[in-house]
């Protein structure tokens, strides 16, 4: 497997799906599943019985994993999808948007 190009933390826009088109922060990565969970992005909605440790149960949101072709990282510069290249700068190994060669970490 290669290096990975989306990380926790990234900027990263949705490309299909309902959420096309919304941008959120990486909370997780799962590089085994090709799967990522993108903070606001793919609620899911979870009914829960009351239990000792939650008595009043209810309802509970949270984002659930999406694939990871679903989603593309933003450009630094417009905040537009981009794809991601790796290149050498000072010795480190970079990621670099190939829209706009802007350098997304380090």
């Amino acid at each position: 497997m290669g290096a990975a190009k989306i990380k926790k933390g990234d900027s990263v826009v949705v490309l299909s799906g309902k959420d096309k088109g919304r941008t959120g922060t990486v909370e997780q990565v799962m590089p085994k599943d090709g799967k990522v969970v993108v903070e606001g992005v793919n609620i899911i909605t979870r009914h829960k019985k009351p239990t000792q440790q939650n008595p009043q149960g209810g309802i509970e949101r949270k984002p659930a994993p999406m694939n990871l072709s679903k989603v593309a990282v933003a450009d630094p510069k417009d905040g537009k999808p981009t794809r991601v290249r790796f290149e050498e700068k000072d010795g480190k190994k970079v990621r670099v948007a190939v829209k706009s060669g802007e350098t997304i970490d380090g």
